[in-house]
This record gives C-alpha cells, sequence and structure tokens, in this order.
C-alpha cells in the first residue's frame, strides 16, 4: 500500500498525479463540505483504485523524484469548477480518498490531518518529506497490528518473537551442518598407500584365507559397512605412530569390526582384549563401563601393545601379531624351541596353536584383496577419508537417552559410538566424554552448555523400607550400591527404615536404552531356542554353584549354558545371578532327531564336515557353536564309539552366531 500511495504523486509538482478520467475537487470544495455525497464517494472510490492500479508498476521510480520536491498549491485552488484532463493540473484529494491509501481504521484526526497536508494555502508548511513520514508511519502500525493478530481460528500458530528465534536457530545449524561431497576421497585409497608389510607373500595358508575370503563377498560388504564409523579413526591413530597400515584391518580380524563382540575367550571389544591384558592398558571394567568396548580407550591400548610386541621380537610384525593372539610367551617358546632344533625361527616354520596360524595369514590376505580388489573381483563399499565422530567432553555422568535427544540422533547411535557404556549413562567415574556424529557436534555442544549439570541425570527420592538393603535399593532402581553411596554420602552399607535416599534413575524404561547390556543380552536370548524337547528355565545361582555343576544338572554342555547367558565358559558366576537354561534333564536321547533351531531356517546353513585327526565331538561342536548332543542327533552317533578321520558329519550352522 505504501508504494501504491507513494505511486500516485506527480513528479514534476510534488502533487498526487490525477488520472486522466478523475475530475479535480478545489480546496474550497473540501472546506464548504466536510462528506461527499454517497454517490460522488463511491464514484471516487474506484477512480482513486484504478489511479493506483495503473501506476504501480512507475511508483518506486516516481515516488524517488516526488521525495525530492515541495507541494504545490493547485491552480485552481479558487475555482469550484472540475480541473481538465491535463496532466499539468495537480489533483487535490479529499481527506476520505487519502485516508483508502492507508486503512479504514485510521482515525478522524488523523484523516484531517493528512487532509491538512495536501489542502493548506502555506505551501512552505508541509513539504513531501512530512508525507512520507506519515505514510511510512502508518504503514508501520498497520504491520503491528497484522502482528498482534491471533490466527489459531484458522489452524495456524500465531507467530511470536520466540518462535521466530528458533525456526532462525534451525535454519542456522542446517545451513552450517556440512554438505555430503560426492567426490569424498575413498579412504580404503588411503590406506593403500600406506601398506608396509610384505604382500608379496604366497603359501597354502594364505591362498586359503583368501579363497575364504573370495567366496563370502558379502561378509566383506558387510564388515566394511560397519567398520565405516570407527575406520577414519583408527587409521589416522596408527599414522600418528608410523606403524604398518595393515594393523588398521587388525578389528576384521578379531571382531569383525563389531564393538559388541565377545569370544568364548572372555575377549571383547574391536580389538579382542581379554580382562587381564585390558586391565594392564588401562581398559578398566566395571558395572558401568566396560574400557575394552570403548573406540577411543580399546584403540590407544591395542596399538601401544602391538607397538610393545614389535620392539619385543626386533621388528618382526608376523611374530608380534601371532604374539597379539595367542600371548608373547608361548611364541618366545616356539621360536626357542626351533633355534634348539636348528631349524628356521620365521613365523610360518613356528609350532603355535592352529588358531594362531590362521591368525596372521588371514590378516595378509584381506591385506592383499584390500590392495588390489579388481585382481579378486571383490568391490568394496566406500568410505568417506573424513572423520566420522568427535569427542565432545561432558564433564560429569549424563543420561544417554537425553544426549540423544540434546545431539538430534537415535539412541542406537550413541550406543554405536559409545560402546564401552553398559547402563542408561554415562559412567560416574569416568570416562567424561561421548562420541558424536561430527555433523551433530555442533547442536550437541550448545545444547549441553545450556543445561545445567545437575540436570543431566533424573533424581527420585526414596524412603527406605524394613528389610531394605544397598544392594536390594540399587537392583531395583538399575544402579550400584557403590553410586547411592557416594551421592548420598554414606560412609557405610548400614541404612535405616524410613531414611530418605537420592537416587538417579533413567529418564526412560529399561526398553528403551536397547543397546545397553542388558537389553543386548536379552536380545540375544530371545533369538535362542535350545535342542527339540527341551524346556526353559530361569535358574538363581546359588552359593557354592560352578558352571560345571549346573550343566551337569541339567544334561546340556557348558559352552552352551555359557552362551544362552553372554558369558564365557570361564567367567564366574555370582550368587543370586539369573541363568537361562534349555534344559534337557528330563528328556530322553532319541528325542532330537532336528536340528534346535528349525524355525529360524533362513539364517541356518546346511554344512558337510569332514573329520580331521585330532577332532573330537567337543572340540567339533565349539568350533560351530552346536552342542555335543545336536551332532549325535543330526548324525546317529554313538557317544561312546571314537570319530575316525576321514568321517563326515552333517552339521547346520547358525551364520548370525559366527
Amino acid at each position: 500500500m505504501l508504494i501504491n500511495a507513494c505511486a500516485s504523486f506527480d513528479s514534476s509538482r510534488g502533487q498526487l498525479a490525477p488520472p486522466s478520467s478523475v475530475p479535480s475537487v478545489s480546496s474550497n470544495t473540501t472546506s464548504n463540505k466536510s462528506e461527499p455525497t454517497p454517490d460522488i464517494e463511491s464514484k471516487e472510490n474506484t477512480q482513486v483504485s484504478e489511479q493506483i492500479s495503473n501506476t504501480q508498476e512507475s511508483g518506486i521510480k516516481q515516488a524517488s523524484t516526488a521525495s525530492k520536491a515541495k507541494l504545490q498549491p493547485s491552480p485552481e485552488h479558487t475555482s469550484t469548477t472540475p480541473a481538465s484532463n491535463s496532466d499539468n493540473e495537480a489533483l487535490t484529494a479529499p481527506p476520505y480518498l487519502i485516508s483508502q491509501i492507508f486503512d479504514e481504521t485510521v482515525e478522524p484526526k488523523e484523516k484531517f490531518f493528512v487532509s491538512g497536508l495536501l489542502s493548506s494555502p502555506d505551501e512552505d508548511l508541509f513539504s513531501s518529506f512530512a508525507l512520507n513520514n506519515k505514510l511510512i508511519d502508518s504503514a508501520s502500525a498497520e504491520h503491528n497490528k497484522q502482528q498482534n493478530r491471533n490466527y489459531e481460528q484458522y489452524g495456524f500458530i500465531t507467530p511470536t518473537d520466540e518462535l521466530e528465534q528458533k525456526v532462525n536457530q534451525e535454519l542456522q545449524l542446517l545451513r552450517d551442518r556440512p554438505s555430503h561431497n560426492p567426490d569424498q576421497g575413498d579412504l580404503l585409497d588411503d590406506i593403500r598407500k600406506h601398506f608396509t608389510l610384505d604382500l608379496t607373500l604366497d603359501n597354502k595358508r594364505i591362498q586359503s584365507q583368501l579363497r575364504w575370503y573370495v567366496n563370502n563377498p558379502n561378509y566383506l560388504d558387510r564388515t566394511f559397512k560397519r567398520s565405516s564409523r570407527y575406520l577414519h579413526h583408527v587409521v589416522q591413530e596408527v599414522k600418528k605412530r608410523k606403524l604398518p597400515m595393515e594393523l588398521a584391518l587388525l578389528p576384521f580380524v578379531e571382531s569383525a569390526y563389531d564393538p559388541f563382540a565377545y569370544s568364548h575367550g572372555r575377549a571383547s571389544g574391536l580389538w579382542q582384549f581379554i580382562p587381564g591384558t585390558g586391565k594392564i592398558y588401562g581398559l578398566h571394567q566395571n558395572w558401568w563401563y566396560d574400557g575394552r568396548r570403548d573406540v577411543l580407550a580399546s584403540t590407544q591400548g591395542a596399538l601401544e601393545y602391538l607397538s610393545y610386541l614389535s620392539r619385543r621380537f626386533d621388528g618382526n610384525w608376523l611374530h608380534a601379531l601371532a604374539s597379539y593372539n595367542s600371548g608373547s610367551g608361548r611364541v618366545s617358546k616356539a621360536i626357542k624351541r626351533n633355534k634348539k632344533l636348528g631349524k628356521p625361527q620365521d613365523f610360518w616354520s613356528l609350532k603355535l596353536p592352529r588358531e594362531t596360524r590362521a591368525y596372521v595369514p588371514k590378516l595378509l590376505a584381506l591385506a592383499k584383496i584390500v590392495k588390489s580388489p579388481e585382481k579378486y573381483n571383490i568391490q568394496f563399499p566406500k568410505i568417506a577419508d573424513k572423520p566420522y565422530f568427535e569427542t565432545v567432553q561432558t564433564g560429569g555422568q549424563i543420561d544417554l537417552a537425553q544426549a540423544a535427544t540434546l545431539a538430534g540422533i537415535d539412541i542406537k547411535e550413541i550406543y554405536k559410538l559409545n560402546p564401552g557404556f553398559n547402563q542408561w549413562a554415562s559412567a560416574p567415574m569416568g570416562p567424561h566424554r561421548l562420541l558424536v556424529p561430527i555433523e551433530s557436534a555442533k547442536q550437541f555442544k550448545a545444547a549441553l552448555t545450556e543445561l545445567p549439570p545437575e540436570k543431566r541425570l533424573n533424581w527420585t527420592r526414596y524412603s527406605i523400607k524394613r528389610g531394605d538393603s544397598l544392594i536390594r535399593i540399587a537392583k531395583k532402581f538399575n544402579t550400584t550400591p557403590t553410586l547411592i553411596k557416594q551421592v548420598n554420602q554414606l560412609r557405610s552399607n548400614t541404612i535405616r527404615e524410613k531414611q530418605k535416599l537420592l537416587i538417579p534413575v533413567a529418564s526412560e524404561g529399561k526398553a528403551y536404552y536397547n543397546l545397553s547390556q542388558h537389553n543386548r543380552l536379552k536380545r540375544k536370548q530371545d533369538k535362542i531356542s535350545g535342542s527339540q524337547g527341551s524346556k526353559k528355565l530361569r535358574y538363581k545361582v546359588r552359593s557354592g554353584d560352578t558352571m560345571w555343576d549346573i550343566s551337569r544338572a541339567h544334561k546340556v554342555g557348558v559352552r552352551s549354558l555359557a552362551k544362552w547367558n553372554g558369558m564365557a565358559p570361564t567367567d564366574p558366576i555370582k550368587p543370586g545371578q539369573e541363568l537361562i537354561i534349555w534344559s534337557l534333564k528330563d528328556v530322553g536321547k532319541a528325542s532330537m532327531p532336528l536340528p534346535s533351531f528349525r524355525d529360524k531356517r533362513q539364517m541356518i546353513r546346511k554344512i558337510g564336515y569332514r573329520v580331521r585327526k585330532g577332532d573330537s565331538l567337543a572340540r567339533i561342536a565349539s568350533k560351530f557353536s552346536v552342542t555335543i548332543n545336536d551332532l549325535v542327533s543330526w548324525n546317529k552317533l554313538n557317544k561312546k564309539k571314537y570319530l575316525q578321520p576321514g568321517q563326515k558329519l552333517t552339521i547346520y550352522v547358525d551364520i548370525t552366531a559366527t
């Protein structure tokens, strides 16, 4: 409206230019007649509307010129006759015409003032600047009126300053977020450039592993995609220490780059540290946290350990890698034995466990394929050569569900980047940091700064009841007695009835923290079923129980019992601990003709196995993660008879468990 109003000024006189069809009205008419007749008003309203519409295109230019000239009195000021159609004759508009340029809600007093601007006989009293200012003030008033209107009755949100600020912040975050660059370099190209081990080595053991990888391209595709979160960090750490780049591929051999991997030997994490070695390298384990699964800490520990092994074996990386798998003491003994017998002491000549003899060839075979994928007709998924995550210091314990909300990501992503945290929150004793996707780091930092430390956990007040203990209360609220004591500044485990305790609690239900230790085990147990005819039991461990005693009592293997409960056979058990058992206590020997997981046929593969020298039912069952009873059932074997080398066995293998 403001532009249209300004557009109707005559550029030469500083007055409103008349349209060809609108008659001029003198100031005498204005003064003698305060209100026009309805017919004249209707006609003139229509004419002014046409005037505004016709001059819209040239309005800005004319308004600019008009603002430089003073208002001139009309030559026909004293005349009562209509003005001619000449462009040189100005229109002195009555107040009701000017008021329509603004809004019908303009007060009469304001209308009279506008009229005075155009009809005053004192030509020096008002300038075009005064008119411009009046037009701007009126437009501003109309704008404020529009802002204050409530649009909720129309189904829209009424805009507010706070809402506008939030929208602008979100838009700024989107602008700051780095866009995906399709030309981003491939991390595998960088890895290939820094290989230093002798990849020209070729023998039967390497060829055997090469064939397996080439025949399982889906496995390579799956594991390399999984590694995309962590591989860039590992590569940078290897470069920093100037170690062979082949070491960045070692987690593929150890854990298939799965930070939640757990082996029968109690090894855990990307680098498969056992508890003892982990503690030596600062990878502490408790109810809240397992440093062996921590991406940053375990990578640092593994590379330090490998560097030490390399120095111990005078830079012989094959000996160092063999030691990482089976222990430096065992490799040293094998070297001494060969030296005493006058035999070569290279890795290929040492007498080592079967797993270790295949371990080094696996790594070399994988490095060969990564170096020349086209030679083996393998296509790897592209992994961007840029950091995937950023480390953000939290300064204290934080609920992981709350952290995911602050970062704007799914809680699964929080757990996959921070697999060292076992429970619903980060560890109270640290590390006080979280890894978040690099594109979410800025948002997370900003949100974390605005959230006070005392609000990063939810708290509840609990009144102690008769019979309560710290252990019972901690179990009830999914926390630890130590943390309850620390928060409430208790010097001992003694508590009194009706005493009040402040206890940290999860902001969401247990099921929400889907990759916590509890939920990972529960999901795994839900997928497992026992042999046909077995009965699922929940057994509470009693004082004096052992894994061996429990497995014997229920006629199951120790390894099977451990597997059902996400444990290693040598893991300790504690009184009060609950175990899942698929008991065969009351089942006859002839009741298991089919594989125990028949209902999961899509995940089961039937394979043929030829018995080798030194094999036993226990060894074969352990190798393929099945039970001895399953092997006997599937092959109609007699347990009292020995297996013979060359004998063929049928085995149903769950590929999700290998």
